[in-house]
């Protein structure tokens, strides 16, 4: 058996082995707002829930890793002492991953993930409207753990109210776990899904994505892409260049050879096919053909 002692080995593999050992972790998809008014989205796997008298919620946004800095929701918190913490399904995965890009401060992530805004009742941040289940909470502390790169800030939130999705209750307003689907994070680019155990999600550029709301209107708003595929599609820094796309469109014509004069419609449903695949690439070629 191999043994480790933390002080003995760097910040970053004793983060590797931490987040990869104690998994699957749940996911807080925490919405805040600035001083300013601005609102941010980000995922946080060091989290979970303490308290059901008073109902106390947990999480915890590290310092980075690699320089040290602090992350845009904990400023947030600091500043305006609210949070909101939505639960991440699968059908929201791909965004959620997606927001988890470092934008600069003050840039909208659920504009760059294509979520949707939804005003809260008791407290400022907005909920993520497509999470099944959302939280308004208010900051009772925050608790620094440390001054390094990778030191945890435990910000201690209390349940001020809750909203659930009628389509995840049974006829008692009990929550349907299959229905409600929900995904926790694990070492590397693993997920865990409740239903059906471990997938891959690569992880977002070091770079940034393009966001969902750079996309061209025809495909951001697709009746046949679904929250997932644009997440996917998101997360390319670049698009493809016309000379690409036609090279592509010449070596697919005979497979489909009416691709030329096909639908949005036709095409959006091909596109998905590719995105099955982890092929966003030659998606991407085939919707801006």
């Amino acid at each position: 058996m191999a043994t480790f002692d933390p002080k003995a080995i760097s910040t970053g593999k004793l983060h590797g082995y931490l987040l990869s050992a104690v998994a699957p972790r749940p996911i807080a998809f925490a919405s805040t707002i600035d001083a300013d008014g601005n609102p941010n989205l980000s995922p946080f796997s060091y989290f979970n829930v303490f308290s059901s008298n008073p109902p106390i919620l947990i999480f915890s946004p590290a310092r980075r890793v690699r320089n040290n800095t602090t992350k845009h929701t904990l400023e947030n918190a600091h500043e305006t002492k609210e949070v909101v913490i939505n639960v991440v399904n699968y059908d929201i995965v791909q965004q959620m991953s997606l927001s988890s890009t470092e934008y600069g401060k003050g840039v909208n992530e659920f504009k760059k993930a294509g979520l949707t805004m939804l005003a809260s009742e008791d407290v400022k941040p907005f909920r993520v409207a497509e999470s099944p289940v959302q939280f308004e909470c208010k900051v009772n502390d925050i608790i620094s753990l440390g001054n390094e790169g990778g030191a945890g800030n435990l910000i201690i939130c209390e349940v001020v109210k809750f909203h659930i999705d009628d389509a995840v209750l049974d006829e008692n307003e009990v929550i349907i776990q299959e229905k409600l689907d929900l995904v926790a994070r694990a070492g590397g680019s693993y997920y865990n899904r409740a239903k059906s155990g471990f997938f891959e999600i690569p992880k977002p550029l070091t770079t940034l994505g393009i966001g969902v709301d750079a996309m061209p209107e025809v495909v951001r708003n697709s009746m046949i892409l679904t929250g997932n595929d644009l997440g996917m599609l998101g997360n390319v820094e670049v698009l493809p260049s016309q000379e690409e796309i036609d090279k592509f469109i010449n070596g697919v014509s005979e497979r489909y050879p009416n691709i030329k004069d096909m639908s949005h419609r036709q095409k959006h449903k091909i596109a998905r096919n590719y995105l099955s695949y982890g092929d966003v690439n030659s998606a991407w070629k085939l919707l801006l053909s």
